[in-house]
């Protein structure tokens, strides 16, 4: 309270119908009215509203699963009470799936009083994939998904998480769905950002996040054979989870902190951390996250600081012109113990405001751009002379 009562309403204002949709309102343990007003809301509305009261669970991951357990239609949508719908989310949503035959479906976020994912609404887009997609850049709960296959793989948030209990839950159902759509053209969901500014992914310790973290790793490990796939695939969770603890807040952590983090970081670095992975990874992300598996926390700092300051570093070429490399602190420094490789530019990358690309990388763009077209357009005289024969 007070944001429920807007995200209700928002709900009974559904196009898709009243009667096609089902609440299951769990209050885990609320003090504020919460509790009343779902009772009251219950007995008063079209939807179909059952209200599970129990006490607090501590966390997300319980509520979800009892509402889960007790879901009886085609598809679950996870509506956080502090959120709500635009008006079409849930009919534009369900016509994608019955349409695509996906098992995923991502309708666009915006934030309200708080910021939201974005690289992921380029396009709206029946099928598409976590490799070929940004989908894999919003692992929040917030989404369509067919119970069918939570189901069958008996797919449930790990209530042994305090954090990121929905990542893990939401990559399982892109690696073993049956598909992921993407609705980019009309609003679905308003992220609500808090007056009060507490929001349970803004709290918790470090120690919840590096769990957080070894189980996604070890997730994708799982599903994802060894190869390039799994490669792409574990960029999100070093970049997307690791790099947050050895960012500027390395400069205010304690030197105990600081040395406790790179502790629990390091069995998922020697477990997970490989040369694949980070050639997919930007130089001064990379560095960090290399300082990191190297044990190198003197380094971390520099290079932290470094980034921070803005310096621009040289660029220094090969000799023969074929490798380009950023020379951040301690470049080809021996005593540093960091390879060449570390600061190779192997992905597009920025230097003084300005994108750079490993040495050859705009021509064979162009000369893929190229053969596409020229595919394109034998295609269409294929098309045409097709046309012309009926």
């Amino acid at each position: 309270m007070p944001y429920l009562v807007r995200c209700l309403e928002s709900v009974e204002a559904q196009t898709i119908g009243a009667e096609r949709i089902e609440i299951v309102a769990v209050d885990d343990g609320s003090t504020d009215g919460t509790g009343e007003y779902l009772e009251e809301f219950a007995a008063r509305s079209k939807v179909r509203t059952r209200v599970v009261r129990q006490k607090n669970s501590g966390g997300p991951s319980g509520p979800r699963n009892v509402g889960l357990g007790l879901a009886r239609g085609r598809y679950v949508f996870f509506l956080d009470a502090d959120d709500y719908f635009g008006e079409e989310a849930l009919a534009r949503m369900v016509a994608m799936a019955d349409r695509a035959g996906t098992d995923v479906v991502l309708g666009k976020v915006v934030g309200v009083n708080r910021g939201a994912p974005q690289s992921m609404w380029g396009a709206t887009k029946e099928r598409v994939d976590v490799y070929s997609s940004k989908v894999i850049y919003t692992l929040s709960a917030q989404k369509l998904f067919r119970r069918e296959l939570l189901e069958r793989l008996s797919l449930r948030f790990d209530e042994s998480l305090r954090t990121g209990e929905d990542a893990l839950f939401t990559m399982e159902a892109y690696l073993r769905g049956a598909g992921i759509s993407v609705i980019a053209d009309y609003v679905c969901y308003y992220l609500v950002g808090r007056d009060d500014g507490k929001h349970v992914t803004k709290s918790g310790t470090y120690e919840w996040r590096f769990d957080s973290m070894s189980a996604i790793m070890a997730l994708i490990h799982r599903i994802e054979p060894a190869g390039p796939k799994r490669d792409f695939l574990m960029v999100r969770p070093f970049t997307v989870g690791m790099l947050q603890q050895f960012g500027p807040v390395v400069l205010r952590d304690s030197e105990e902190v600081r040395r406790h983090k790179m502790e629990l970081a390091r069995p998922l670095m020697d477990a997970y951390w490989h040369a694949g992975v980070a050639r997919l990874i930007k130089v001064p992300e990379r560095l960090r996250l290399a300082c990191v598996a190297y044990g190198s926390p003197d380094l971390l700092v520099e290079v932290v600081r470094y980034v921070r300051a803005k310096t621009v570093p040289d660029m220094v070429r090969s000799p023969d012109g074929r490798t380009l490399y950023l020379a951040y602190p301690r470049f080809r420094d021996r005593a540093a113990a960091l390879p060449d490789s570390m600061y190779e530019v192997t992905v597009p990358d920025w230097r003084d405001g300005k994108r750079i690309e490993r040495p050859g990388e705009a021509a064979r763009r162009a000369s893929l751009s190229r053969r596409v077209a020229r595919r394109m357009r034998r295609d269409a005289m294929r098309w045409k002379e097709r046309l012309n024969v009926g």
